[in-house]
């Protein structure tokens, strides 16, 4: 059976500590999916497609990963792609506490495991809030985003 990972998020943007999750995830798994969650209530930072094609940028020619959207439940677009787990990074305990219940119900929903992994110790204080908001405030974002030109 073939091991394929859905990496969810809304990834606004995304950053290099989801880079380095999702290229270890490649490691592990035969395909990884980036799920770019769609919500229509959310008011995001940059434009579904920006946020696509600078995903696409950070993993050209990558055979075993595929970048979808998706509206609704995590758990649905697993099923619907033949997903076997979800793939998340944890950063810190805060994180743990979140994720933690999340993994729970959705193994409890639709029998998919969670696999939680550790970014590289240099990318741990990355976040896309704290990266939003240097930008805001006019800051550069190249140590935190690779590619950081494709999104500004």
């Amino acid at each position: 059976m073939k091991k394929i990972a859905c990496f969810p998020g809304s990834f606004d943007p995304f950053t290099k500590g989801h880079e380095d999750i999702v290229r270890r995830g490649l490691e592990l798994f035969d395909e990884v999916i980036i799920a770019v969650g769609v919500n229509t209530s959310k008011q995001y930072y940059f434009p579904l497609e920006k946020r696509l094609q600078h995903i696409q940028s950070c993993f050209p020619d990558t055979a075993n990963l595929r970048i979808a959207t998706f509206e609704g439940l995590t758990v649905e677009f697993c099923k619907n792609n033949g997903c076997t787990h979800i793939l998340r990074g944890l950063r810190d305990t805060k994180d743990f506490n979140y994720e933690q219940p999340i993994a729970l119900m959705n193994r409890t929903m639709a029998g998919i495991e969670t696999v939680f992994l550790l970014p590289d110790p240099n990318l741990m204080a990355i976040n896309s809030t704290i990266v939003r908001e240097i930008l805001k405030s006019g800051g550069k974002i190249d140590a935190f985003v690779t590619n950081s030109n494709e999104l500004v």
